[in-house]
């Protein structure tokens, strides 16, 4: 539906206004509201809220989800996103800290060892989860996965909401986005991806943002790998000693702190036992709180749609 939109923020870059008024008319063109929208891409209203009126830069994954569930360019998104990027990265300072930087439902906080058995829950306002890029050149790389996704589900009537599964693809791009989810194998699994690194063990190859919550403006993640069957935490649009706890029912807790910057994500606790509970509990100054309580990650995670595959290597210049 359309509506009447703020005005964009004086400071945005040229580049960052383009996007938002891009995203803001593709919103419009399909007559969805900011719930709707939250609940097709599994991120909330308020994250897309602040994407749209410029508060903040929209995430890969976020625009990955996007191009999955309506018609749109994605050429010019993607184009616009990497531009945007590149000039909010001109204007951040370097650290020199090594981190693992990344990118409604809400229930009190829990003690961490044990957090009390819930219903799976769905965000209470229809919204993966993103993370920062590591290091210079990743745009790039970026738009190919964004292109590629929207490749593989934007084409055909899909019917519904837009989205498409693989049951729903031609037989030959269904085997194709099969091959290209699996991606290179995993280095861990279960217990033995406890404690370490989502990206480095290649477990972020086929994550699943299996559900979000808000401490104020303030986003968290529970993250999980199917072929890992592993979990991890993630926090976006917060500030440097906001911190995500993913905690389960056996006792594993890895902490995601923000060091500089507005984004992370924590190593990773085991989620193999068929019982396992997975809940990610936030610390900020505008106070704590968690998301839902998943009860079967795997089984969640198999009802959500598949990863964007990752970009191809680069063709080495002659």
């Amino acid at each position: 539906m359309s509506q009447s939109w703020k005005p964009l923020p004086d400071d945005l870059s040229e580049p960052a206004r383009r996007l938002a008024e891009e995203l803001r008319a593709v919103k419009d063109a399909h007559r969805i509201s900011l719930a709707e929208l939250g609940k097709r891409t599994y991120l909330s209203k308020a994250s897309w809220e602040r994407w749209l009126n410029g508060k903040r830069l929209i995430t890969p994954q976020a625009l990955a989800g996007l191009i999955a569930t309506v018609e749109c360019d994605a050429d010019l998104l993607t184009s616009l996103l990497r531009k945007a990027e590149a000039a909010r990265d001109a204007h951040e300072a370097p650290s020199s800290e090594a981190t693992h930087d990344t990118d409604e439902a809400l229930s009190p906080a829990p003690a961490p060892a044990a957090p009390a058995e819930a219903p799976d829950a769905a965000p209470a306002s229809p919204r993966p989860a993103p993370w920062r890029r590591p290091a210079a050149g990743v745009g790039a790389a970026v738009a190919a996965v964004l292109i590629l996704f929207a490749a593989l589900y934007l084409r055909g009537p899909h019917g519904g909401n837009g989205t498409a599964s693989a049951a729903t693809l031609p037989p030959k791009t269904a085997a194709a986005t099969a091959a290209a989810t699996a991606g290179p194998a995993p280095l861990c699994e279960g217990v033995g991806c406890a404690g370490k690194d989502p990206q480095d063990m290649r477990c972020d190859v086929d994550q699943r943002t299996l559900l979000t919550g808000n401490v104020g403006k303030v986003v968290l993640y529970v993250h999980y790998s199917p072929r890992c069957r592993a979990a991890w935490s993630g926090i976006t649009d917060g500030s440097p000693g906001d911190s995500a706890t993913i905690i389960t029912n056996h006792g594993w807790q890895e902490t995601a702190l923000i060091h500089w910057g507005y984004d992370n994500y924590s190593v990773m606790v085991d989620a193999s036992p068929g019982d396992t509970t997975l809940q990610v509990c936030g610390h900020q100054k505008d106070g704590d709180n968690c998301t839902g309580v998943v009860t079967d990650p795997a089984a969640r995670a198999s009802a959500l749609p598949s990863p964007p595959p990752p970009a191809a290597a680069p063709t080495p210049t002659p």
